[in-house]
């Protein structure tokens, strides 16, 4: 996409992940549109994961991703309410959560990781979740802001193993 081109969201589909979907292509686009915060020094999970974690994240939860023109160019990861997780807002009845949440960088500030919410959101709600939360780093300035203007709001922190930030965790009342 150029320079004076626009989209069309209503060009952009959401469905489920397939079988049939191409899952190292997914976690390339994960890597790429998580560059700038492991640019940054931010180890991001979908900064470094490979094709076997990227399906064990979907299997985990329900996958899915936006196509515009047979081409994935966003993805999100929404989780049932748990109870065992280290992040303990993740288990509270009723708290879904969501992650391995990446656009194209090509197609980022343009509405698709918003349509993308919106439909996580939307489905967590349908199935029975009082929120739908998230885990970012606590010094991603421009995520925690694009989050609490969706109505996000901060619910705690935890310490990652596999990552080298604290998080802050967001949450919304669906």
């Amino acid at each position: 996409m150029g320079l004076g081109e626009t989209i069309s969201l209503t060009d952009v589909h959401i469905r489920a992940v397939g079988e049939d979907d191409d899952v190292q292509a997914i976690t390339h686009l994960l890597h790429r549109a998580y560059k700038p915060l492991a640019d940054v020094g931010m180890r991001f999970v979908a900064t470094y994961q490979d094709e076997h974690m990227t399906r064990e994240r979907f299997a985990s939860g329900h996958g899915f991703v936006a196509i515009e023109n047979n081409v994935i160019i966003a993805t999100i990861t929404i989780y049932p309410a748990q109870h065992n997780n280290k992040c303990l807002w993740y288990n509270f009845p009723g708290v879904w959560h969501f992650g391995q949440f990446g656009v194209e960088p090509v197609h980022q500030s343009i509405g698709v990781g918003s349509l993308l919410l919106s439909f996580a959101e939307h489905y967590a709600h349908m199935q029975g979740a009082d929120e739908l939360a998230l885990d970012t780093a606590e010094t991603a300035a421009e995520l925690i802001e694009f989050y609490a203007a969706r109505g996000y709001c901060n619910a705690g922190h935890v310490q990652w193993d596999i990552t080298n930030y604290r998080s802050v965790v967001l949450s919304k009342k669906l």
